[in-house]
């Protein structure tokens, strides 16, 4: 799945750069870069001994921005139509800045013809709309009820702290599920502008977030989902970067399909400077196989042990709520 996150990533930079070339070659050269992906959910599993095949366009255009539509399909006996064989839909949105000036650029328009082309269009516009309402919200200090929430998220921490003889052996506190990992970048992982592919640093993450889901579990996890990525700070050849990870939280209420929420976080460390800068933040969510329950096992609570943990827990419940 990691894989197939940076093949996505790769088509639709390969697609942007189409889009903005000009055959006479006279427009001054762009710089493409990944600006955000939004929510990918998978909707039937992917089989490993069978083709798969990824198709995109653009399907909407702003002033120095793109969304690019791409679908991910796998054929087999059971599906009758095309739509049977969707296994994934991903919207990744592009923005152009100049070459030189490294100022926001006009890219080509399109003009949507038919009535498919137009409904994309218009669900395109009501995407971007919300990701620009989301960028305008301020985050507001947590208060009222949701102070409540947050006491009720440390009540347990609080017995791991100071009696942990009698805390909750189905839980497990956040700190005790991380997991990281550290790499240099290498030339063969940048773009045509020397940066990182946005697709690596996805396919880096997916692969630490598994590796946590297996390690909390105790069982291979499947994938459900990938929330909205936003690409906050670029990422150059040669930067030291680290990821770090955690569960987040699980939902039990279906004890048959239990849902992990593993956080991961990459960071560019600048050692020399003393500096550390959060490029981007990751949110996958998996579940376990039926079969892996079986004989008593079952996936634990998650318990936040400090203030900025939980609240953390709470704003990502309520992003989920929000987008549900």
């Amino acid at each position: 799945m990691g894989k197939l996150l940076e093949d996505l990533d790769a088509l639709a930079g390969t697609i942007s750069f189409k889009h903005c070339s000009s055959n006479d070659g006279t427009t001054r050269p762009l710089i493409l870069v990944t600006a955000s992906v939004d929510k990918m959910l998978l909707k039937k599993p992917i089989r490993v001994d069978t083709d798969l095949k990824i198709e995109g366009a653009v399907t909407w255009v702003g002033r120095s921005s793109m969304e690019i539509q791409l679908e991910v399909m796998q054929s087999s006996p059971e599906a009758s139509s095309t739509s049977e064989s969707l296994a994934l839909t991903a919207n990744f949105t592009f923005v152009a800045r100049d070459s030189k000036t490294g100022k926001s650029a006009p890219i080509n328009q399109i003009s949507p013809e038919t009535e498919t082309e137009k409904l994309l269009w218009e669900e395109a516009e009501e995407r971007n709309k919300m990701r620009k309402v989301k960028r305008g919200e301020r985050k507001k200090e947590i208060q009222g009820e949701e102070v409540n929430r947050l006491n009720e998220l440390l009540a347990e921490s609080r017995i791991f702290c100071d009696m942990p003889a009698l805390a909750d052996r189905d839980s497990i506190l956040i700190k005790d599920t991380c997991l990281q990992n550290s790499l240099i970048c290498q030339p063969q992982q940048r773009n045509i502008h020397g940066r990182i592919f946005g697709g690596f640093l996805m396919r880096r993450a997916f692969e630490l977030a598994y590796a946590t889901a297996y390690a909390f579990a105790g069982s291979a996890p499947c994938f459900v989902e990938v929330d909205h990525v936003d690409f906050l700070k670029p990422v150059d050849v040669g930067n030291f970067l680290r990821l770090k990870s955690c569960v987040l939280y699980t939902e039990l209420e279906n004890l048959s399909k239990p849902l992990i929420n593993v956080e991961v976080v990459a960071h560019v460390m600048r050692p020399e400077l003393r500096s550390s800068e959060v490029s981007n933040n990751f949110y996958f969510t998996f579940t376990v196989h039926q079969d892996s329950l079986k004989n008593g096992a079952r996936v634990r609570n998650v318990v936040p042990g400090t203030e900025e943990e939980a609240r953390r827990v709470i704003e990502r419940m309520d992003a989920e709520n929000s987008c549900s």
